[in-house]
């Protein structure tokens, strides 16, 4: 009698102890993989390379691998079963476009068992891996791929503009028909190194409700998290500004291409290395590390977490280390350095009728935008809001900070500055005083001189703006005089000049003229007509008569 495994629904084990999926054994699929794959690929080599059709993307090729072999298959002591490859010429030129030759990826596959991984999700799809750490093989359902055969246009026209991405590269999508069910296979990147111990890892969606790892899933010996859990283990991962630019700008390109196709319910494969911590070594428990024949760098493009993000190429170079394994750097809100592993997982759920309808029930029970179903939009800026937010961060730039020294002689110098400043404002605002002291003594003094020719009319008592400031002037100017006549008077008595000297009076025309060129230089138009007026009234009045 089977028993249920921690896989779910989709995951049993016989009475010998062996899993099986959908009455499949776990070994018997390993092998129709393997068969099915070298056929089709070694077939695909005799056909010409030429560029890729619309029509290509919805061919599916069958072939039958009865256990006795036949003309075409070898022979092979697992149940008879059919292989079908959909749209083989496109999936030849993914694989070639992520530098994938064909020998490599028969290497990969068919040379080594398959490696069986235990599965953190509750879809109950089986996981293999490639001895090589290069490929996860991943059982889907019937919906999945079929949505990913429509997909593959769109797909085909967004890794043309951009390879560099954090999607899931696919390989290849295969179907093996055996003893009346049909097993849908899809070959991918592989995102997380076995050769790199994963201190955490995390499925991130952004969402809240129920997005907390089970009591069950947190007894295992390398459990997943989920976003509720992140909070409360991590203040966020630093990276440095240049990483962290690239980082979002893929995130943002990808979950525009996943909206652009009505793709929701995805998530943030998330892995962190602590090097502090502990050494490189094992993943998983129960699985090997290899037989120390992986090579030292891998043969995949774009395939590293630092190859898939925006950058310029050098610093994934400088990055893809047999060390790191093509880990980003970061480093916790604790100042530990990290190496980060990540890959969006999970886009073959699209917003169907089905999903709609899960969204209108838990949004009616639960807060809607909290639920992990919700339309395309909501999701991915949910989605990106939580990545850019609470999981990645940027690290603070350290400004520089001047020394107490340099700190406290700044306030002297702006005070010693200052204290110059504001006595040079003193001594204009004393100059202006006396001009002004002296314009009121001027204006006096004419008023004198009209009331005492009863001829009020003329000027008025007090002085007009324009009369005040010219007369002024003129006062300053009689002052700046004197003294400049005062220091002269020491180096040469010839060259003595006062405004008395020069006979500033109103008795003789010469007198008025020199009166009108000083005054050009201030308001001497007001001022020439005014001193005019004065001396065709007063022909014999002097301002300083001696």
């Amino acid at each position: 009698m089977s028993t249920t495994t921690e896989n779910g629904v989709g995951g049993y084990r016989n009475t010998s102890g062996e899993k099986t999926y959908k009455k499949t054994t776990s070994s018997a699929l390993k092998g129709a993989i393997q068969l099915g794959i070298g056929y089709t690929v070694g077939n695909l080599t005799s056909k010409p390379d030429r560029d890729v059709l619309m029509q290509d993307f919805y061919v599916v090729e069958s072939v039958f691998l009865p256990s006795e072999g036949s003309n075409l298959t070898p022979a092979h002591h697992y149940p008879d079963f059919r292989f079908k490859t959909y749209a083989p010429l496109a999936f030849r030129y993914f694989r070639e476009l992520f530098g994938i030759k064909p020998d490599d990826y028969l290497y990969s596959i068919c040379n080594e068992p398959l490696i069986e991984l235990s599965n953190p999700g509750a879809s109950g799809s089986l996981f293999y891996l490639t001895s090589d750490d290069e490929f996860i093989i991943k059982t889907v359902q019937h919906k999945e791929a079929e949505f990913l055969q429509k997909l593959l246009p769109g797909y085909y026209m967004n890794l043309n503009q951009n390879p560099r991405t954090l999607l899931p590269k696919f390989y290849g999508l295969y179907c093996i028909q055996s003893g009346g069910v049909n097993i849908r296979l899809v070959v991918m990147n592989n995102v997380l190194p076995r050769s790199v111990k994963m201190n955490y890892k995390y499925d991130l969606k952004g969402s809240t409700y129920k997005r907390r790892a089970s009591r069950k899933e947190r007894e295992k010996a390398c459990p997943v998290f989920k976003d509720l859990d992140f909070q409360d283990m991590h203040e966020g991962l630093y990276f440095d500004a240049d990483t962290y630019n690239a980082l979002m700008k893929t995130l943002q390109r990808d979950c525009l291409v996943l909206e652009s196709f009505k793709i929701m319910d995805y998530s943030l494969l998330l892995a962190v290395h602590v090097l502090d911590q502990s050494p490189k070594e094992g993943g998983e428990p129960g699985q090997a590390v290899g037989d120390g024949k992986r090579p030292v760098a891998q043969r995949v493009l774009y395939s590293t977490a630092m190859e898939s993000i925006q950058g310029d190429g050098k610093a994934a170079e400088a990055h893809t280390t047999d060390d790191t394994m093509g880990g980003i750097p970061a480093k916790s809100h604790k100042e530990e350095k990290l190496l980060i592993f990540l890959g969006i997982i999970d886009i073959l759920q699209s917003y169907r009728f089905i999903k709609k309808l899960e969204h209108s029930w838990k949004a009616l029970v639960y807060d809607g935008d909290s639920v992990s179903v919700h339309r395309p939009g909501f999701y991915a800026n949910r989605f990106l809001k939580f990545m850019s937010t609470s999981v990645f961060r940027k690290t603070p730039t350290i400004r520089f900070s001047p020394s107490k020294r340099t700190r406290t002689s700044i306030p002297a110098l702006k005070s010693s500055s200052q204290e110059i400043l504001s006595s040079q404002k003193e001594e204009k605002e004393e100059e202006r005083r006396q001009s002004l002291g002296g314009a009121r003594s001027l204006a006096s003094l004419d008023g004198q001189v009209f009331g005492s020719y009863l001829r009020p009319d003329l000027v008025p008592d007090t002085p007009s703006s324009y009369e005040g400031s010219s007369m002024g002037t003129i006062s300053s100017s009689s002052i700046n005089l004197e003294t400049q006549s005062e220091d002269r008077d020491e180096m040469a008595s010839s060259s003595t000049f006062t405004l008395q000297d020069s006979a500033i009076c109103l008795t003789s025309e010469q007198s008025t003229m020199d009166v009108e060129v000083d005054m050009d230089r201030d308001d001497g138009s007001v001022l020439d007509v005014y001193l005019v007026s004065i001396h065709s009234l007063v022909p014999n009045y002097t301002l300083f008569p001696t």
